[in-house]
């Protein structure tokens, strides 16, 4: 089945060329199907490549699913066309009355800032504490896990001396939880970041399951017992190039980077990367549709009434 996406959103023509299965806008008021309704605040500069990362993965569902896209403030990208912000993406107060099946929230270049200094970090609380009531389930993706655990659950991240970069094994710590169906007992996902959670504290709190982890990265799937928040602390998402653009990005600002882990054959960046993780990625956002948000999301969203179902 298809995403459900404006008509002359950029990724459109991407996706299509990729031979995935994308429906218009004007063609889905035809179909006569109950679509998930998922919204996407995306904190990443480059919109437009983030937008594509992830419709690629939402695109491989059975599932039709409606998008939205939600901006957290209207000043001006830096990165990204305003001509862009202003057609495709909404404001906050714009969708605060409505409820979704599912909300992704992106990562955000932050990871070495305190959260209390970030200058939206006011408006991320709310857009957290809305899903909470609005949503049925959440998944938020690396900075956007880090500061759900803090706003959420009080966990606070630790930094690095050295950005962990590249492609690590993880494997699986639960068989049977309908997130992990299909998955192998290990599998590879990339990382890029300077933050930190202490594993021990997430084993620690009594509302957090650890799903899968790595010796090198740390947690990298955590829920909520209640599968509304879904803690992805990685970059399943990613290119195969994106590593390499951040690599050659740092090198340019003269930043000296460590060389991605797992990434370049032979750790030649000279050489071609290829990406061994888009099978995990596919399957991650699939399951999470289905299981998390399809299967126990109410067919009438306002009946949500602030609770998931996994609840009733």
């Amino acid at each position: 089945m298809p995403i459900n996406i404006p008509d002359l959103l950029p990724a459109t023509d991407v996706l299509r060329k990729e031979n995935i299965f994308v429906m218009s806008e004007s063609r889905a008021i035809s179909q006569q199907i109950r679509p998930m309704k998922v919204l996407l605040l995306n904190l990443m500069p480059n919109k437009i490549e983030t937008e594509t990362q992830l419709l690629r993965l939402l695109a491989n569902t059975p599932l039709q699913v409606d998008v939205e896209f939600l901006r957290i403030h209207n000043k001006e990208s830096k990165n990204t066309p305003t001509d862009h912000m202003n057609t495709f993406y909404r404001d906050f107060d714009e969708i605060k009355d409505i409820n979704f099946d599912g909300l992704i929230i992106t990562g955000a270049p932050l990871g070495q800032i305190d959260f209390d200094d970030v200058s939206y970090w006011q408006s991320v609380k709310q857009v957290f504490d809305w899903s909470q009531q609005h949503v049925t389930s959440t998944l938020f993706l690396c900075w956007a896990a880090h500061a759900a655990f803090y706003h959420l659950y009080g966990l606070n991240r630790y930094i690095r001396e050295e950005k962990i970069t590249g492609v690590f094994l993880h494997h699986r710590n639960q068989i049977h939880d309908p997130l992990l169906r299909g998955f192998d007992d290990e599998f590879w996902v990339p990382h890029s970041r300077f933050a930190q959670m202490d594993i021990e504290q997430i084993k620690a709190h009594s509302d957090l399951d650890i799903l899968a982890d790595s010796n090198d990265a740390g947690a990298y799937l955590v829920v909520s017992k209640d599968r509304r928040n879904l803690f992805v602390l990685g970059h399943p998402e990613y290119n195969v190039t994106t590593l390499d653009d951040e690599y050659q990005r740092d090198l340019a600002q003269g930043l000296n980077p460590d060389i991605p882990q797992n990434y370049y054959p032979q750790d030649q960046p000279s050489a071609t990367p290829k990406g061994c993780w888009r099978s995990h990625a596919n399957l991650l956002l699939t399951n999470w549709l289905n299981y998390y948000v399809y299967q126990i999301t109410p067919f009438d969203l306002n009946d949500l009434n602030g609770r998931t179902p996994w609840e009733q």
